[in-house]
């Protein structure tokens, strides 16, 4: 598009065309960078007056653009915005850095919110996009997996209590001692100085078969489970992006098509066109001559 059909676009397609450049994009996602590391680097103390005023100011700077941004998509899509739900989590993450907070200590936590600002990288960047949907997408089959997880932890919480629970009553004392100390057997920490060392040594030798046999069940097998999901997930997704990127592949080609066939009748209208002059050029010089004569 040239600078002058730009000049002539309404405003509202401006603004559009503006906030959708790839220099639009990559100035906001190097602003969200600068963001990410200055938040960072003001959590280190002594650093100064100096630095602690640049990073304040910084900081103002950030919220700004931020703010510019989302006023310029509000007006460029209006309602259009907030069927995107990407732009609400923008909107949201913009909300909170200019929400105003008090300094007081209860309220120290709504304002560490404000690093939040550096999650907009995920609605930036088209990869960790693609992602986070895969995940999403994931989420029904993920609940599955867990409540299958969560039922295997429980059948074995009873079965530990009920065998390890007079010998080691800290880990195994009751249902909810039990099933968390599977929990930490599930996540293989410290699950043999901690758990099985202990069970083994007041008395029960073959303890280690249950916990092995409970990780090879709960750990290696359920656990990746949630792996394959989320393959299988960010798979599909990459199959549908292929899918649409082939569908516009297949529109350009048609449209290619249809513009060498336009062209082949044109040029066979225009060879009909010079075969008629010359057959009228004939016809003219046959007159002449005939005329001459």
């Amino acid at each position: 598009m040239t600078v002058q059909e730009t000049s002539v676009l309404p405003l509202r397609d401006r603004v559009r065309s503006l906030v959708e450049s790839s220099w639009f994009t990559n100035m906001v996602t190097g602003v969200i960078v600068l963001n990410a590391i200055s938040l960072g680097a003001a959590t280190y103390k002594g650093l100064g007056p100096g630095w602690e005023q640049a990073f304040r100011g910084f900081d103002v700077f950030v919220t700004s653009v931020f703010v510019i941004e989302i006023i310029l998509k509000l007006f460029a899509y209006r309602g259009a915005f907030f069927r995107n739900g990407w732009n609400i989590f923008d909107l949201i993450i913009v909300v909170i850095a200019v929400a105003p907070v008090p300094g007081t200590q209860p309220l120290t936590v709504l304002r560490a919110l404000r690093v939040l600002r550096i999650l907009r990288l995920i609605s930036v960047v088209p990869m960790m996009r693609r992602v986070v949907e895969a995940l999403f997408k994931a989420i029904p089959g993920m609940g599955a997996i867990a409540a299958v997880l969560a039922l295997l932890i429980y059948v074995g919480a009873v079965m530990a209590t009920t065998m390890f629970g007079e010998d080691v009553p800290a880990k195994f004392g009751t249902l909810q001692d039990s099933a968390f100390t599977l929990f930490q057997v599930m996540t293989m920490d410290g699950w043999r100085g901690e758990v099985v060392q202990p069970v083994m040594e007041a008395g029960n030798p073959y303890a280690w078969v249950f916990f092995l046999a409970f990780i090879f069940i709960a750990a290696f097998a359920v656990l990746n489970l949630f792996i394959a999901l989320i393959v299988d997930a960010l798979q599909q997704e990459q199959e549908a992006e292929l899918a649409i990127q082939q569908q516009e592949l297949d529109i350009q080609q048609r449209e290619i098509d249809e513009l060498e066939m336009e062209q082949q009748v044109a040029e066979g209208e225009r060879a009909v066109i010079l075969q008629a002059l010359r057959e009228l050029r004939t016809e003219v010089r046959a007159l002449k001559g005939a005329r001459r004569a």
